[in-house]
């Protein structure tokens, strides 16, 4: 048979209903005392508490300050940004995909350097809330090397399906092909070459400017994806 659980009865009789006031009285007594000794626990360590949120919200304030301070210089630091072709011309591939991010900071875009084996014709992406997306193919060279219509043709072919872009550029410190130049412009798929880089990156014009880049942003690469 099943085992029974003991169940509590009610007290019985005078000497059962005692006890029972009794063990309650002492239990209300008992957390009486808790509660009391609490109570003075939490008036003795106040002041120390109040002291400790005090710190902790200053120190969390100055840090913002730090920050905020850091935002500003690095902005500054960046609106003053200027590249010599001599200094682009110098770098390596890697280098110069990073120096375009730069560029693209100073201008105000959200930018990072994307560039990799299989970067599906993508160096550097940009994000502006007018605009849209942005992506970048660089072309390094060191032996003036112009950039032919072959690579125009798959810029325009991955930048909408591949990176969801609104604009696509290539920039090369070298030049284009009439050809390249000519697709380019039919297609909407920008060029900076040698001229256009020198404009961008050492008299500091900004790159929307330099491109007559539309606002508010069209989804043409996009729509095509």
């Amino acid at each position: 048979m099943p085992r029974r659980s003991p169940r509590l009865r009610p007290p019985r009789g005078g000497r059962e209903q005692a006890a029972a006031a009794a063990v309650a009285c002492a239990a209300l007594w008992l957390l009486a005392k808790i509660a009391t000794a609490t109570w003075q626990a939490a008036v003795r360590i106040w002041p120390w508490l109040a002291v400790l949120a005090a710190l902790t919200l200053g120190y969390a304030a100055w840090r913002l300050i730090r920050e905020l301070q850091a935002r500003k210089v690095r902005a500054q630091t960046l609106a003053r940004l200027r590249i010599t072709l001599a200094q682009l011309d110098a770098m390596d591939d890697r280098a110069f995909e990073f120096a375009l991010r730069d560029l693209l900071l100073r201008d105000g875009w959200n930018a990072r350097q994307v560039g990799r084996q299989g970067d599906q014709a993508a160096d550097v992406i940009g994000e502006d809330r007018q605009r849209g997306r942005i992506v970048l193919q660089a072309k390094h060279t060191t032996v003036a090397g112009k950039v032919g219509s072959s690579v125009m043709y798959q810029v325009k072919g991955t930048a909408g399906p591949a990176h969801r872009a609104d604009i696509a550029v290539v920039v090369t410190n070298g030049s284009f092909t009439r050809d390249a130049k000519t697709w380019g412009e039919r297609h909407q798929v920008h060029w900076i070459d040698r001229d256009r880089l020198r404009q961008w990156a050492e008299h500091g014009t900004p790159l929307q400017d330099l491109l007559r880049l539309p606002t508010p942003r069209k989804t043409a690469f996009r729509r095509a994806a």
